[in-house]
């Protein structure tokens, strides 16, 4: 008599526990984890850019097929000033073919101070203030294994999520035209 007791109390059990777990939950869970994949930026010329992670590489919408070079920098640092005019003169020469995004690790910082920068120092490319900025600046520099105390500058370049190549401090504008040349295979 026990043993049916405890096999209807078991049957009774799954059924009722069965329910527990709704679709809205599932989704909900879903749509985290799809999230968690994509940034949203936002830039000085107030247009939204989405980054999304792919794989072990990373994508801007709308750049299929352009090279894409995430640019992390602050407005402080010497050699992210020197960089932005050498960034800019690559922009202008491969407008076709890149895209240039400046992410500054610099939180809160107001849209008035990083306009400054591009203007004193020829920053010609789109520079983004986000609160996803430093979740983005994160996942990149893990996926390039500098760790948490990565110097700045620091470029990392992909076509279609594939990195073609990064750099980490000061670095010839030289060196990038030849991977930006290499990449397009002109």
């Amino acid at each position: 008599m026990f043993k049916k007791y405890i096999l209807v109390i078991s049957v009774i059990s799954a059924i009722l526990f069965q329910g527990c777990s709704s679709n809205e939950d599932k989704k909900s869970s879903a749509n985290e984890m799809i999230a968690a994949k994509e940034y949203v930026l936002s830039g000085l010329d107030k247009k939204q850019y989405i980054v999304k992670k792919e794989g072990n590489g990373f994508k801007l919408e709308g750049a299929d097929g352009k090279i894409v070079i995430f640019d992390i920098f602050a407005t402080w640092c010497p050699p992210c000033r020197a960089a932005a005019s050498h960034l800019s003169s690559l922009q202008e020469k491969y407008k076709d073919d890149l895209v240039i995004v400046g992410i500054t690790i610099e939180d809160k910082i107001a849209d008035a101070k990083l306009q400054e920068f591009a203007n004193t120092y020829g920053a010609k490319y789109i520079l983004v203030n986000s609160d996803q900025n430093r979740r983005l600046v994160n996942e990149l520099v893990q996926e390039l294994e500098l760790g948490e105390r990565f110097p700045i500058p620091t470029m990392a370049m992909y076509r279609d999520a594939k990195l073609i190549n990064y750099y980490v401090g000061a670095t010839e504008e030289e060196f990038i035209d030849s991977d930006i040349r290499n990449a397009l295979g002109k």
